[in-house]
């Protein structure tokens, strides 16, 4: 019993010492393509299997192709993050390669046609432009029959083209806008003894400064103070109103029409204000106007070189109109004066318009 104990005890530590021999030095095994063993020539199924995975892996083989990479890619891969779902082996990188260069590729042919587009648009506006100002330029003989329906609306941007005729009318008119009212000088001292005289025919001019200018209307006893929002023309204006339809003058001076407030507005006051909302309305003050309003009358300009002067009677009968309907007081005038603004604008829109004294208005200057 004793001596086949010993026995077994032997088998067993000659087997433990054999498999341990195996497992501490796996690096002087070596073998061949075939996997057999050089060394002890005895064959282990764990060692088989272990070289069998270090070759596969070695070939990149876990997926059963067998596309050879080198060892670089081996455990540092996995620290790198995942690039897609669809990343087997190296294919992903390759066929990422081929189609960001196509893609590469459409991008620059896109942006050689959009190139191309570009610089042909540019030449057809420069050849427009070109044929533009042959036919509406200066001296141009055909360009004073042509209309000017081509002009367009300001919040495009689009030029406006003026016939020499309208140019010349246009910037006459705002020479007059820049022209401030200056008591020193005789020409505007005569004007305003002109409007004394057109206004009351049968009474006796007074000074320049005097109590009487208040019954024509104005803030205090000297005249020169109230042109200062609406400059020279705007006596202009009310000379010229004064001259053409006396009738209406007259009406509006001395408030003879409708039931009419405690406190009144001021009448040479008032036409003060109204010849500024004009300018501010028709953007007289800029190179060519910008607003829609400004846009159309320079077409009226070009029928009347009064266009202005007639559009400033029309808004004083307006406002005086608007003054009745709305039984209006002197605290209510600035709301008036927008009323009278609204409503010139939205008839200045009419599309059978073609001068001043077509706007539905005029008649009541008659």
């Amino acid at each position: 019993m004793r001596r086949s104990r010993q026995r077994r005890r032997g088998l067993v530590a000659s087997d433990e010492e054999e498999t341990t021999s195996h497992l501490r030095c796996p690096a002087r095994v070596g073998g061949d393509e075939s996997g057999s063993l050089t060394e002890s020539g005895v064959g282990s199924p764990t060692v088989m299997a272990a070289r069998t995975i270090r070759r596969r892996l070695h070939h990149g083989d876990i997926d059963g192709k067998r596309n050879e990479y080198s060892d670089s890619s081996g455990f540092d891969a996995l620290n790198e993050p995942l690039l897609g779902n669809n990343n087997h082996g190296g294919h992903y990188n390759y066929k990422g390669c081929d189609d960001g260069g196509e893609q590469d590729w459409d991008d620059k042919k896109k942006e050689i046609n959009l190139h191309w587009t570009r610089l042909f648009a540019n030449l057809i506006a420069q050849w427009s432009q070109w044929l533009a100002n042959i036919i509406l330029g200066s001296g141009s003989v055909l360009g004073r029959f042509l209309p000017i329906s081509s002009i367009a609306s300001n919040e495009q941007d689009d030029p406006i083209c003026l016939c020499p005729l309208q140019e010349e009318r246009y910037r006459n008119l705002r020479l007059r806008v820049e022209v401030q009212f200056d008591g020193s000088r005789m020409d505007h001292q005569d004007a305003l003894k002109q409007l004394w005289r057109l206004a009351y025919p049968d009474r006796e001019i007074p000074p320049l400064k005097s109590e009487l200018w208040k019954e024509m209307g104005w803030q205090g006893c000297d005249p020169s103070t109230d042109f200062r929002g609406g400059g020279y023309i705007s006596l202009e204006n009310l000379i010229f109103f004064a001259k053409n339809y006396p009738n209406s003058f007259q009406t509006l001076l001395h408030k003879t029409e409708g039931r009419r407030a405690d406190w009144e507005y001021p009448f040479a006051v008032a036409g003060v204000n109204i010849s500024f909302m004009l300018i501010q309305m028709l953007d007289l003050q800029s190179v060519l106007p910008s607003s829609k309003a400004g846009v159309r009358f320079l077409e009226l300009l070009g029928e009347d070189e009064k266009a202005f002067d007639n559009l400033y009677c029309i808004a004083f009968r307006m406002l005086d109109a608007q003054w009745l309907a709305k039984r209006a007081s002197y605290m209510e005038f600035n709301e008036v004066l927008k009323s009278t603004r609204n409503q010139l604008e939205r008839e200045l829109a009419l599309e059978d318009i073609t001068c001043v004294k077509d706007l539905p208005a005029y008649n009541m200057l008659m």
